[in-house]
């Protein structure tokens, strides 16, 4: 995985766990882009809420790239990734 990236006083963690098949980076706080390794962008998981009350929201970008459509909300990061293989 990758190192934090620092953003001022807010961090982009990595990613926490990795997906075969799948390029998951840091985009903001609390937000990952999902990429297939070629590069092409699949779209996004953000982490809603913290700690027991985490939850990952997963959402693909629909062709044409500048809308995405909801893919559902899921207990753990893995899951949330699996949607998108």
């Amino acid at each position: 995985m990758s190192a934090t990236i620092m953003t001022g006083a807010r961090r982009r963690e990595p990613f926490p766990v990795d997906v075969p098949g799948l390029q998951i980076s840091p985009a903001a706080p609390g937000l990952w882009r999902v990429t297939r390794p070629q590069g092409a962008v699949l779209g996004h998981i953000e982490q809603r809420g913290v700690g027991v009350e985490s939850r990952f929201g997963a959402r693909r970008l629909v062709a044409g790239g500048s809308r995405s459509i909801e893919l559902g909300e899921f207990w753990s990061s893995r899951d949330a990734a699996e949607v998108f293989r």
